[in-house]
């Protein structure tokens, strides 16, 4: 197995990868996104994301996606959108691998922190990431706001 830096020619392997993990976080039709959304929004000009792939005999098997943000606290930080490893392949050290990779990357960039989420229900995860020195906030709450959301707030703003 080898971990090297995510293509464009990885995408369709990336997307079934996160469809995976849409099966697993009991979200199944939630992906939206397509094999050219994710070529162009991670290899265009500006790029915003990027990947580390696990390969093992010319297939990825897993994948971290990850992006740079900005804390008015700390400066530059590192977000990991994702770490997948296919379903057969999970408990062969590529999880740990990719884990590895975004650390170094984040050492290397001199990132001030990195962040994800977690699922609470993901207890396996969860006590991956804390053995592995990481902190789970529990004070902190996630805040989104989907694309309805979005439109019904720009309409109601408009109907002002």
């Amino acid at each position: 197995m080898i971990i090297r830096k995510g293509t464009i020619q990885d995408m369709p392997s990336v997307l079934e990868l996160i469809k995976e993990l849409a099966i697993f976080e009991k979200e199944p039709n939630a992906v939206e996104i397509s094999v050219t959304d994710l070529e162009r929004d991670g290899f265009s000009k500006q790029p915003l994301f990027q990947t580390f792939v696990a390969e093992e005999e010319k297939e990825i098997i897993g994948v971290a996606l990850y992006y740079y943000r900005y804390s008015t606290w700390k400066g530059k930080t590192i977000h990991l959108e994702d770490l997948v490893v296919k379903e057969d392949k999970r408990g062969t050290g590529a999880g740990f691998a990719l884990y590895s990779e975004i650390i170094k990357q984040g050492h290397k960039e001199n990132v001030k922190r990195m962040e994800w989420n977690v699922l609470d229900w993901n207890t396996h995860a969860i006590a991956f990431y804390e053995k592995s020195g990481a902190h789970i906030l529990e004070d902190w709450k996630v805040v989104q706001m989907d694309k309805e959301g979005i439109e019904n707030f720009v309409a109601t703003l408009n109907n002002k």
